[in-house]
């Protein structure tokens, strides 16, 4: 070792800047993608949510309509609420309950609760008559990645 040789250590001002800016720039291109992913999960999330809730009211009217589910008048064979699906329902002929959801999913993209549809509301529709649960769908007005509207799916 030399006496009074000077050693480099460290990095110089410029090249902390460069990596600043290079970290910056990967960072900014990849804040987007992490949007959509996002997105992209809830949007997943609900339609899973909306396929079980439907498939439990298919399965449900199709025991009513066999005659293994009282029907109530009036009711076309359709649960009451939407809840009836986790509480179960009595089987005809036996002391055990049908239940056909373990429980209500919850809406990724409100959180809040869905918006139901009977058999006697027209289509078009905004508020929920009340007589049976014949349909559900979420309350978002967002529109998804295809460019559709959460409330119509």
């Amino acid at each position: 070792m030399k006496i009074g040789a000077k050693y480099n250590r460290g990095f110089t001002l410029a090249e902390l800047v460069m990596v600043v800016a290079l970290i910056a720039v990967l960072s900014a291109m990849a804040l987007p993608v992490a949007k959509f992913t996002v997105k992209r999960q809830k949007e997943a999330e609900l339609r899973l949510a909306l396929r079980q809730m439907r498939t439990a009211i298919d399965e449900y009217k199709r025991m009513s309509d066999q005659g293994l589910i009282p029907i109530t008048l009036g009711g076309e064979g359709y649960p009451e609420e939407l809840e009836d699906l986790v509480e179960g329902i009595e089987v005809v002929g036996q002391e055990t309950k049908m239940r056909f959801l373990r429980r209500i999913p919850v809406d990724p993209m409100t959180h809040d609760d869905w918006e139901l549809r009977s058999y006697q509301d027209d289509v078009d529709a905004t508020s929920w008559g009340g007589e049976n649960v014949y349909d559900v769908r979420t309350s978002s007005e967002g529109t998804a990645l295809d460019g559709t509207i959460y409330a119509d799916w």
